[in-house]
């Protein structure tokens, strides 16, 4: 079907299922999906705007829901379960496929395609080896079709690590990174950083139809308790 130059806006959730996610945490993630469809729900414009997948990752990356319209009636959403370790390479590089495969469809089908949103979430530091996961978030970024990335850590996640995936990290257009403050509850912490991408998902889609461009975060003094905003600038 040819969509004539319809534009949409693509976001990924990438979200971490590593053994250290278990209990409040897992639930916590699990509830992320239904409360974006129920956003969806209540603006319903934007279900032409925008299209949403999960990723997940331990040992492995999987896809498990590949990019769609949420509000579709025939949606059936999977449960996230925990597994193995934290290889951050996995997820970037099953990313970087599922998200050129994806584009490549839907520039095919007619749609103008806008720079994707990826929310990327991890309660700790990557299993896998530094020169692993630093040269696969290298072909993520480096890449065509490449990505906003915004990365948000809770529990034992390293600022740092955290800090080095925003991007873009310069210009214009620079994203963000989203951190549990210390002593908050993690699970709470997660159930923000859903907060804060539906905040972004509503603005970003808004302002697509009315013709503006590219991932929207929202301001600083909207934030949640427990969650706190670092620019690129507060790592340099």
């Amino acid at each position: 079907m040819d969509h004539s130059g319809a534009k949409l806006l693509p976001f990924y959730l990438v979200i971490d299922v590593s053994l250290s996610m278990d209990g409040r945490k897992l639930a916590a993630a699990n509830d992320i999906m239904p409360q974006i469809i129920d956003a969806l729900a209540e603006n319903p414009i934007l279900s032409d705007k925008v299209r949403f997948g999960l990723i997940d990752f331990s040992d492995d990356a999987q896809v498990r829901l590949p990019l769609c319209d949420l509000l579709d009636p025939n949606l059936s959403l999977p449960g996230l379960s925990v597994r193995g370790g934290t290889s951050y390479s996995a997820a970037f590089t099953t990313l970087r496929h599922e998200m050129e495969a994806n584009i490549a469809q839907l520039k095919g089908d007619g749609y103008v395609v806008h720079r994707p949103a990826v929310w990327f979430i991890s309660d700790g530091e990557p299993t896998d080896s530094d020169a692993a996961w630093r040269r696969a978030f290298a072909d993520l970024t480096t890449a065509k079709a490449y990505p906003n990335f915004i990365p948000c850590g809770v529990d034992r996640a390293d600022l740092k690590v955290m800090g080095s995936l925003i991007h873009p990290s310069s210009g214009n257009k620079k994203m963000a990174l989203y951190m549990m403050e210390p002593g908050n509850d993690p699970a709470k912490a997660i159930t923000g950083m859903a907060e804060i991408l539906i905040s972004s998902m509503i603005q970003s889609g808004y302002s697509l139809t009315s013709g503006g461009t590219g991932t929207i975060l929202p301001s600083k003094s909207s934030l949640p308790a427990g969650v706190k905003q670092y620019d690129p600038d507060d790592f340099v």
